[in-house]
């Protein structure tokens, strides 16, 4: 089982290169699938109760109580029963030469509700667009932070259109925050194919469709940082295992393990 410790890396940006345009376009159809688990190397960090009282229509989904303070739980590190990380953005970061993949046309979906972004962290390929709406009664502001693409800031009042925005470079770790609502944040991450998953509850992911080859894979996470590793897709196998273990972040203090 291959192991990848976290790098002495802060949270990066961009991708993979952008492909030449001379290359033909490609399809996710090749044979290979590549599977594993994000785990986190120490003692569960907890999850911070989020104050929402500012606002009287913030009504989270998950209320929680802790002493006089109640509000939902922070989604910056998550760590499961069996130590699975969730919210890590895994993906193909080099190795896909100079293959170019289709733009799709379906948007991902950023909602605004409860006073949280859903999902807390996505993917998206350049080009790619991304619908977002506010189910929320109360006003709120989007502010997209990117480092390599055009930034945007606007306020959604309820029960409004959506809005649509698209990115033009790949670019990892794209900072959404609501500048209504300090707590509010999302993360975006470009990349300019369809190879990348992000970890479930339990901090398993898949990425399925790739050519054989040999890939670096990166695992992004907002508050740990990076991890890479070398993984290939041999002639005849269909399947291989990229399994990654963050450690606590230095200096970061622990805080009760609270639940929903």
């Amino acid at each position: 089982m291959l192991i990848a410790g976290l790098l002495p890396v802060a949270c990066g940006g961009g991708g993979s290169s952008t492909p030449a345009p001379a290359a033909a376009t490609a399809k996710a159809d090749g044979p290979g699938t590549i599977s594993g688990k994000v785990s986190f190397d120490g003692e569960d960090p907890g999850r911070a109760v989020i104050r929402m009282g500012a606002d009287p229509n913030c009504k989270p989904h998950e209320p929680i109580t802790v002493g006089k303070v109640t509000g939902a739980l922070s989604e910056t590190t998550i760590v499961g029963a069996d130590k699975g990380i969730k919210n890590v953005f895994v993906y193909v970061k080099d190795g896909l030469g100079n293959r170019v993949y289709a733009t799709p046309t379906t948007p991902v979906v950023l909602d605004q509700n409860g006073c949280q972004y859903e999902p807390h962290v996505f993917g998206v390929q350049v080009g790619q667009p991304i619908e977002i709406k506010n189910s929320d009664p109360t006003l709120h502001n989007v502010h997209a932070m990117p480092k390599g693409n055009e930034e945007f800031n606007f306020g959604q009042q309820p029960s409004t259109p959506a809005i649509t925005k698209t990115f033009t470079k790949p670019e990892i770790g794209v900072s959404f925050r609501c500048d209504v609502h300090g707590w509010m944040r999302a993360w975006a991450n470009v990349v300019t194919h369809p190879f990348f998953a992000v970890t479930k509850d339990d901090g398993s992911f898949e990425i399925k469709g790739l050519p054989t080859g040999t890939y670096t894979i990166e695992a992004w996470h907002e508050q740990l940082g990076t991890a890479t590793m070398m993984v290939t897709i041999a002639d005849g196998a269909t399947a291989a295992t990229a399994n990654f273990s963050f450690k606590p972040k230095a200096g970061a203090g622990q805080r009760p393990s609270l639940r929903p």
